[in-house]
């Protein structure tokens, strides 16, 4: 089980020198992983702080060494594919290959899309997803790669120099459990990044028989076994810290492989002090 952190791209912690400098200390304190949000107007409100994510991870990638950095999310229906071919192989050099891609739909009715005049119904943004994925591994694929979708049309082009990472930057598909488009979805990519579709409105987390039901599916669809990485959580940690390492302890057994915690924004000195506690690690 590997164990990482989720940060807002907004408030008091959020700009890039602040989120190099927590990075800096989660490294130090044992993280494997610093994953930020990716909203243009972050969802706590019109008014919030909001800084981009890639400048910020570009000042994360130059401050650490060995933690891996990545976005959970990227609503891709609002990005041009090519556009962010290139930044995430510019970042993923920067770090020496430590660059993880979270993918998701986004929220049709989030800032980001209905106010900016992006696209809003979930099964447009979903087509566009799944294109701009192909998109995406033909162009870090380093040859001449040509694609004409609905959305998206490539003709011939080579992006050099490929990613450090071989044979791509890791793909993670975000969306709710078990929602069949994004189990597909994360199906053909390296990783998923779920939640459990709430009841009533109430945070549920996964439990082990969900995760054995994910490997399952997943296993069902690849054809070719190869990695694949299954994250949990996404959310803060519980007052008891036992009962919480003996809840991860029972995810990993079923195979997850992943345990995030998400910190909300909130003060700088609270934020380090959530970092500088550690993982609760189980191994």
């Amino acid at each position: 089980m590997k164990y990482g952190l989720e940060l807002a791209n907004a408030g008091a912690c959020g700009d890039a020198r602040t989120l190099a400098g927590l990075a800096a200390l989660a490294e130090e304190a044992g993280w494997d992983g610093i994953f930020l949000e990716d909203y243009i107007v972050h969802w706590s409100g019109h008014d919030a702080r909001t800084y981009d994510p890639w400048v910020a991870l570009t000042a994360m990638a130059l401050s650490t060494a060995r933690i891996r950095l990545g976005t959970t999310v990227t609503p891709l229906a609002r990005r041009r594919p090519w556009k962010l071919a290139r930044e995430t192989v510019t970042l993923d050099h920067l770090s020496n290959g430590r660059m993880i891609l979270g993918v998701g739909l986004g929220n049709g009715n989030d800032l980001d899309f209905a106010q900016l005049g992006e696209e809003t119904e979930d099964r447009r943004r979903a087509k566009m997803l799944d294109e701009a994925i192909d998109v995406l591994i033909g162009l870090w694929s380093g040859e001449p790669f040509s694609y004409h979708g609905e959305h998206y049309h490539v003709r011939d082009v080579t992006l050099l120099p490929r990613p450090v990472q071989i044979p791509r930057i890791p793909i993670w598909v975000g969306g709710g459990w078990p929602r069949k488009g994004p189990l597909r979805r994360a199906a053909r990519c390296d990783g998923a990044i779920f939640f459990k579709v709430p009841e009533h409105g109430n945070w549920t987390d996964m439990t082990p028989t969900d995760i054995h039901a994910l490997k399952a599916f997943v296993e069902e669809q690849r054809s070719v076994p190869l990695s694949f990485e299954i994250a949990i959580g996404g959310r803060e940690r519980r007052e008891d810290w036992e009962e919480e390492r003996v809840f991860i302890r029972s995810l990993a057994d079923a195979g997850a492989t992943w345990w995030m915690e998400g910190l909300p924004p909130a003060e700088l000195n609270v934020i380090r002090t959530w970092i500088q506690r550690g993982p609760l690690r189980v191994d």
